[in-house]
């Protein structure tokens, strides 16, 4: 992304050492606001036990919706209109509502995602046909309100704008496709390091210590891979990320309670990691990005790399 050099040059020196470093700015504002929103709970008796107090459930999701609000979302609206102004912050609200993009494509977000994560339970013994129990006909219902519940209050909602809206639009010119979302793979996953502080938290998502980190990070690649795919042939729709993120997060539910976290984790991981080997192989790493960059008429004389 260019920056109007007149524009950094009349604002203030922090303004524009921001603007000249508009991705490390964003993922430490990231980083910065989401931890010290957590800290309470990260801290507190529930986590690491330096702070004498206990949180209800209620503060504990009231201080997690701020950590992802105040994260990824806010830095990601500070730093557009740090550096595209007023009209860069319109289109990034375009794309978060950005919906004609095929229908093909809501059938793969919705239906496509569990059937992938579905899949990935005949690692586990007796996992699918368990599965096929539980999801019986009034399941429909409770998972349609499950996953209106998880995309508004769960991370979504407020975490795609900042790592599809803001970030991922500038990796992929910097660093191609690929590796772009290596990266925020790598970073999306690590934003997240602090809630291993918390033993409920941490075994909920797989457990803990380093290999339990390790496998987080590597399921985070995948899954970052997969939603690149999504977002660059869906004319960088963030609506279609927060659609793909809430269907994992909604379909990840009853999977945890076939097996032990750690073994959930391996069949999602398993499940993720073909399907995002397949989509580099078939797009020789590209992952539909000529289809973002026609859509997107300033990136045609940016630089790519890989």
């Amino acid at each position: 992304m260019s920056v109007d050099s007149a524009s950094v040059q009349s604002a203030s020196p922090q303004r524009g050492l921001l603007a000249r470093y508009p991705l490390i700015s964003f993922f430490v504002m990231a980083y910065a606001f989401s931890w010290i929103a957590w800290s309470p709970w990260v801290l507190s008796e529930d986590g690491a036990g330096l702070l004498p107090y206990e949180l209800s459930g209620a503060t504990t999701g009231l201080l997690n919706a701020a950590a992802i609000l105040l994260g990824p979302t806010l830095s990601a609206f500070i730093m557009t209109g740090i550096t595209e102004g007023r009209a860069g912050i319109r289109r990034l609200l375009r794309r978060i509502v950005l919906w004609r993009v095929g229908f093909r494509w809501y059938l793969f977000a919705l239906i496509g995602i569990p059937v992938v994560m579905a899949l990935g339970t005949v690692i586990l013994p007796g996992g699918l046909a368990s599965l096929l129990a539980l999801l019986g006909p009034g399941y429909v219902l409770t998972y349609l309100g499950t996953f209106v519940l998880v995309t508004i209050l769960g991370g979504p909602l407020f975490e795609e704008p900042g790592w599809r809206g803001f970030a991922l639009p500038r990796l992929q010119p910097l660093h191609g496709p690929l590796v772009g979302t290596l990266i925020l793979g790598l970073l999306w996953a690590l934003w997240h390091l602090p809630e291993f502080l918390v033993p409920t938290w941490a075994e909920q998502s797989g457990g803990r210590g380093f290999l339990a980190i390790v496998k987080f990070v590597l399921i985070a690649i995948a899954f970052a891979i997969v939603t690149t795919w999504v977002f660059n042939n869906t004319k960088g729709s963030v609506l279609m990320a927060i659609l793909v993120h809430a269907s994992i997060d909604t379909f990840s539910l009853p999977i945890g309670g076939l097996a032990s976290p750690s073994a959930v984790g391996n069949s999602i991981l398993l499940s993720f990691g073909v399907l995002a080997l397949v989509l580099v192989v078939l797009t020789r790493g590209q992952l539909g990005y000529r289809h973002y960059r026609q859509e997107e008429p300033y990136l045609a004389t940016a630089p790519t790399q890989g």
